[in-house]
């Protein structure tokens, strides 16, 4: 059988978060597949800078445009026309993995396989939170405005075009739906479950063991982080750990000058780390109580994932994609009003909980995540190309 040849499509690479994690899987599953993209910026990758070494990677004329990485958000306007120009004609299959930045689908349409991973539509065209607080800005709010009404008749337009969507959660699938109105398919994002076996260091004069349940009484400290931007609501559990006096560490790159804010907002009990690497990560998702969560309106959410992987409980606002993957009392605890407040009293009820359910909730955690793993991710993905390719044909 004739080896189908891929091509790969993502939005642009100057930033390490869960929808680059789906392009290094779906790279790994297609390794020779040619990597198109707005522009990549390594530099700005920090402990990441090295992941997408070594593969073949085809920009824009934008990346050789000075100052590009200031410009990415007034580029969305014409990256439509820019990934219009790129020639697909010698591949059978195009995956365009869209993280709702630009309009990566806007490709030129021929008789290739044309299959979106969506991350989520455009969160600025559809009243979601963002990263930026664009509309403090009178003027620019005045213009964003009028651009994002002609954008949003643009991208449906372009998702119009696309053979099939996969969703990453059920969250986004509703999405697709009610503004494409298109079907889709969820396929789960990936998530190394074999960071399970990730060894412990010492602690408090003790080993842990594999597969022993340890004493939870012994972290000291509440875990949040990942990619530190408003949308994600991390001055709500920077607030409530510092009203509480409880420890918290907080790792992740800063977005938008939002490290700055959360920094004066927080009490002598929060620590911030900064960007960290894998291993890095994991040593502080192992040593904590639980992790913190506050995003609103999270497309999936990979984080809180790793840290039930790690045996690690969730502490989670209760909305988004966060309902398909923390089970409320089982796998972690949910509040229902996206306030300090309410964290905090989800943070007190977590505290009264006996020995016995920490133990129990931490194996729960991890029979959970094994849902998500990168092998059933793969599997899933190769399936699903595979019958499209053959339907296709047909």
């Amino acid at each position: 059988m004739k080896k189908i040849k891929v091509a790969l499509v993502h939005d642009y690479i100057k930033e390490y978060g869960g929808a680059e994690r789906v392009l290094e899987a779906l790279h790994e599953i297609y390794p020779d597949a040619d990597v198109y993209t707005s522009v990549y910026l390594p530099k700005f990758l920090g402990p990441h800078r090295k992941r997408f070494s070594g593969w073949k990677i085809k920009t824009t004329w934008f990346q050789h445009v000075p100052f590009n990485y200031k410009l990415l958000s007034p580029f969305r306007v014409i990256s439509a026309s820019v990934f219009g120009q790129f020639d697909f004609s010698s591949y059978d299959v195009v995956i365009v993995s869209a993280t709702g930045a630009f309009f990566p689908n806007a490709i030129r349409k021929g008789k290739e396989v044309h299959i979106c991973y969506c991350h989520t539509p455009p969160r600025y065209l559809y009243g979601y939170a963002t990263a930026r607080s664009w509309k403090k800005h009178k003027l620019v709010a005045a213009f964003a405005t009028i651009a994002n009404h002609f954008l949003r008749l643009s991208d449906f337009r372009i998702a119009q075009q696309v053979d099939w969507f996969i969703a990453n959660s059920q969250e986004v699938s509703g999405r697709i739906r009610k503004f494409y109105r298109r079907d889709s398919t969820v396929i789960y994002p990936p998530v190394d479950i074999s960071l399970l076996s990730f060894p412990r260091r010492r602690e408090s004069r003790m080993e842990w063991i594999p597969g022993q349940a340890r004493n939870d009484k012994s972290k000291a400290y509440y875990l949040a982080g990942g990619r530190l931007a408003r949308a994600k609501h991390f001055d709500l559990i920077v607030q409530a750990c510092t009203d509480l006096g409880v420890p918290l560490k907080v790792f992740g790159k800063s977005f938008a000058g939002y490290g700055e804010e959360l920094q004066s907002l927080a009490g002598k009990t929060v620590a911030f780390v900064g960007e960290v690497n894998e291993e890095e990560k994991l040593r502080l998702m192992q040593g904590a109580k639980a992790f913190l969560f506050a995003a609103a309106d999270e497309d999936f959410g990979i984080t809180p994932v790793e840290a039930m992987a790690c045996g690690i409980p969730v502490i989670a606002y209760g909305g988004g994609g966060v309902k398909e993957t923390v089970i409320d009392g089982k796998t972690g605890i949910f509040f229902d009003k996206l306030t300090a407040e309410g964290l905090s009293r989800a943070i007190k009820r977590f505290e009264m909980r006996k020995q016995v359910q920490h133990d129990k909730m931490q194996v729960e955690c991890k029979k959970q995540a094994e849902k998500f793993s990168k092998e059933r991710f793969m599997k899933q993905i190769q399936a699903f190309v595979s019958a499209k390719v053959k339907q296709k044909k047909v």
